[in-house]
């Protein structure tokens, strides 16, 4: 007969009450799609609730300041498409204000307002794309289905005034490249005519969703006090219910003489920050009407400065003139100098303040080019903004804060 005391005893199992259930750690992207972009995150669940939220940037990182400062000041412009990439017009708008400034160059009136209006069209543009995205990251899938129809055109009006769907370049130290072929601008208000109602049928469609109202309303919530210390501007800043815009604060083109709103929410939730972006849209329709209305009596003005030490003679002089053809060669191998200083300007760009810290130092090159982005402040808030709620809410506040990675990581 076994002796079954010669059996050692079995060990105790430990309970879930006497050792606790650790966290446990995920990694959310860099190839998820609702990333929106090369966004790592690192998150820490307690089952499905997030604890911590740790973005890894960089991955998207090409050095964009330092290559600045080894191109002259024109070969830097394409540079800038490549930040913002969803809206390259107004990153162009703050880089040629900052070289402006420290000319001191005096800017055509046709000038400014074309510049005004495609800063506008740009802001629609990039809007139409975070609104629809944002709806898509929480399950509304028409809204991007009807909004890009409209967004094509915008990209078929910047083909026609620049050549290029999206990286334009058509900003320039001085106004812009070219005037308007002849009826874009009819076609301009043919859009912003009709574009008011497919912006009340995609919110008709979803502002008063209960699923899109339970997916978005108190979640990723910023108070106005925990805003402004993180750094927020544009539509994250105002839907916290400051009316900070720099269009308003500290006029630049020709924003003082316009007339618009400011949309501001109340809660600073993932909810008030679409909304925020879908009035936006409808303001920057009625600058675009005052704009068009405007270079009706514009017909024939000049778009760039009268300056030949900084601005290229016109093609048509350049075949008739050896003097001009040496201005064109020497401007477009050696460019411009610009007066020594530094300087910082900043414009309302759709996703917030984008600024230019410029710094020269009298040759042709910039010395120090720094961008102050806007979706930077805004990641770094993912931490508070996510905390205590479920992991899928997650894209939903990503995609309200409207990231892009070629500005962030730069």
């Amino acid at each position: 007969m076994n002796d079954m005391s010669a059996v050692p005893a079995r060990e105790t199992v430990p309970t879930t009450a006497e050792t606790g259930i650790q966290n446990y750690m995920i990694n959310f992207g860099p190839q998820h799609p609702a990333a929106h972009g090369v966004l790592r995150l690192v998150m820490e669940l307690d089952g499905e609730v997030i604890e911590r939220v740790d973005p890894h940037i960089g991955l998207l990182h090409r050095g964009t300041e330092k290559l600045c400062e080894y191109k002259t000041y024109l070969q830097a412009l394409p540079y800038l498409d490549r930040l913002d990439y969803c809206s390259p017009m107004c990153m162009e708008h703050s880089y040629v204000l900052a070289i402006e400034k420290l000319l001191g160059l005096e800017i055509p009136p046709k000038a400014q307002v074309l510049r005004t209006l495609w800063a506008e069209l740009t802001r629609i543009s990039n809007h139409i794309l975070n609104t629809t995205t944002h709806a898509m990251d929480v399950g509304a899938l028409t809204p991007i289905l009807w909004l890009f129809a409209e967004r094509e055109r915008l990209y078929e009006f910047s083909e026609r005034v620049s050549g290029a769907r999206m990286h334009a370049a058509w900003f320039r130290v001085g106004g812009v490249h070219q005037d308007m072929p002849e009826g874009l601008a009819d076609d301009i208000r043919d859009f912003a005519d009709r574009f008011p109602r497919a912006l009340d049928d995609v919110q008709a469609l979803v502002a008063d969703n209960r699923i899109f109202k339970q997916r978005n309303v108190d979640i990723g919530v910023i108070s106005a006090k925990d805003a402004i210390a993180w750094g927020f501007t544009g539509p994250c800043l105002r839907a916290s219910g400051i009316p900070w815009d720099l269009r308003k604060a500290q006029p630049y083109e020709i924003y003082g003489e316009l007339e618009f709103e400011v949309p501001v929410g109340n809660r600073g939730d993932c909810y008030d920050r679409f909304m925020v972006r879908m009035e936006e849209m409808r303001q920057s329709i009625r600058i675009v009407h005052q704009c068009l209305n405007r270079l009706k009596h514009m017909q024939g003005e000049p778009v760039m400065a009268a300056d030949p030490r900084i601005v290229p003679p016109r093609r048509a002089e350049m075949k008739r003139s050896m003097e001009a053809l040496i201005a064109h060669f020497k401007l477009y191998t050696e460019g411009f100098k610009v007066p020594p200083g530094e300087v910082y300007v900043a414009t309302e760009s759709p996703k917030g303040e984008f600024g230019v810290y410029l710094v020269s130092d009298g040759t042709n090159r910039p010395y120090r080019l720094h961008f102050r982005v806007t979706g930077f402040a805004h990641l770094q808030a993912m931490d508070v903004l996510c905390r205590g709620h479920m992991l899928a809410d997650a894209p939903a506040i990503l995609g309200s804060l409207d990231i892009v990675f070629g500005e962030v990581d730069r």
